[in-house]
């Protein structure tokens, strides 16, 4: 599908022509970089280093510039790091592998988005856009005259469509919770969405903005906390976009995308931080699948009659302290004396972590602006930190919603209440958690150091042979 023009950003937008009415002559002439070629770093006005210019915040894409982060244009790159996130090593793998060719340049002709989203006018203000490419889904369209002429620019935005079939969902079904109708929701139980996967695109002036610290501190930090993965993060200060290695987000959307800027239309929202333990497979320890498919029921009803309803789904995998240190957490807080513990919760992910939460929720809003949101009359998360990041960048939210107690499993009876204790949004459901219940609430007891005697009595038998 065509984008919309982008006279719809009035009075920001400055052009009604997309990148491939162009005239060539606007566009540069890509230098290749042979594949054979190793530089360990390079250097601003080193001779050779001519990065394309890109203003970040510019509302016409074809004067912003595309952001150019591909192995092909080494001396014309305008980004750090690599496409992919963190599955670039695996691209490594395959060229080492001599599975891929290192010179391969992807056919983008059939990959255009399947609905349209934006542009918004938020598209223009670094503020609310800085952790993203607002047009990352719309390559082929604004700057397909660059790929003509031998450019690799590759999309960090994807936008298709899918039917989702969950249990939960059939289960709401038979017990009359949801009703198919055959469009949003199909008599099997399955729900018709459309999903944007997206890569983090940083703009680090304003990231750096964010979390109250220079740049010249945060590109250190970065740097140092990588082990000098990225070396032109000191080397190449000219450079001000960075796709850093770290997991991306998902979009699903019920609904029509096109009533999302419409604040007299209903907009139901959950902002999903991964769990793969529960999402996934079900663990009890917590609530996050639970919490996530009573979301996505919510979304469906909403768009039922005629609202829409977003699940944004960021790669924040054990608030993105990583799956080895959650699960070192939680063999803390089975072991800890007098067992698993909703007043001790946070501590134990601070004893072995050193912070209780890298999730930093300054970024999270991002994929909501690129949406168009100004207001979410449902908001599907009893976070405090979610909700304020979310005002403070200036979207209303009517309603918190929080989880229905009967859906909270017993062994995460720990979580919600050190949560609520803690600051969360107890709504309705969760009023009246004092000190008295944190201190009584207990998880269940794996007895992970009681000897067990079978073994005990095989690895004597392997001792004395």
């Amino acid at each position: 599908m065509s984008p919309k023009p982008i006279d719809s950003l009035s009075p920001l937008g400055t052009s009604n022509d997309n990148g491939s009415n162009k005239k060539d002559d606007t566009v540069p002439v890509p230098e290749i970089t042979k594949p054979d070629f190793v530089n360990l770093t390079s250097h601003s006005d080193a001779f050779g280093v001519d990065p394309v210019p890109i203003s970040w915040g510019h509302p016409d894409p074809v004067v912003r510039g595309p952001v150019i982060c591909t192995v092909r244009h080494s001396s014309q790159r305008n980004a750090i790091g690599a496409h992919s996130g963190s599955y670039c090593i695996y691209t490594g793998l395959a060229v080492a592998a001599g599975k891929l060719n290192p010179d391969y340049v992807p056919n983008l002709k059939l990959t255009s988005p399947v609905v349209n989203i934006g542009p918004y006018k938020s598209w223009a203000d670094p503020k609310k856009m800085a952790a993203m490419d607002p047009f990352g889904h719309l390559t082929v369209e604004y700057f397909g005259n660059w790929l003509d002429k031998g450019w690799d620019i590759r999309p960090t935005i994807a936008v298709t469509k899918a039917h989702i079939d969950l249990p939960e969902c059939r289960e709401a079904l038979s017990t009359g919770r949801l009703k198919a109708d055959g469009k949003i929701l199909m008599p099997t139980g399955q729900s018709v969405v459309s999903k944007a996967a997206i890569e983090p695109v940083w703009y680090l002036p304003e990231i750096s903005r964010r979390f109250g610290c220079t740049e010249s501190n945060l590109r250190q930090s970065i740097f140092r906390m990588t082990n000098g993965m990225y070396p032109e993060l000191i080397t190449r200060p000219d450079i001000k976009i960075f796709l850093p290695p770290i997991g991306g987000l998902t979009i699903y959307i019920w609904g029509d995308p096109d009533t999302i800027p419409d604040e007299d239309i209903e907009l139901t929202v959950r902002v999903h931080d991964e769990c793969n333990g529960s999402d996934v497979f079900g663990s009890d320890i917590c609530t996050c699948r639970p919490y996530l498919t009573h979301a996505i029921e919510e979304c469906i009803k909403t768009a039922q009659k005629g609202g829409c309803g977003l699940v944004i789904y960021y790669r924040k995998e054990g608030r993105s302290l990583g799956e080895v240190t959650k699960y070192l957490v939680y063999n803390t807080r089975k072991r800890q004396e007098g067992g698993d513990s909703a007043e001790t919760y946070f501590n134990c992910t601070e004893q072995v972590a050193g912070v209780q939460d890298t999730r930093f929720q300054a970024l999270m809003p991002d994929p909501l602006h690129f949406l168009g949101v100004t207001k979410i009359h449902n908001f599907i998360s009893m976070s405090d930190m979610k909700y304020n990041a979310i005002v403070n960048t200036g979207i209303k939210i009517v309603n918190r919603v929080e989880i229905p107690r009967e859906l909270v499993p017993d062994d995460a009876q720990v979580e919600i209440t050190a949560k609520v204790f803690h600051g969360y949004n107890a709504g309705n459901a969760y009023k009246g958690i004092d000190e008295k219940e944190l201190k009584a609430t207990k998880g269940r007891d794996y007895n992970y150091d009681v000897p067990d005697p079978k073994r005990q009595k095989t690895e004597s038998t392997v001792i004395a042979e």
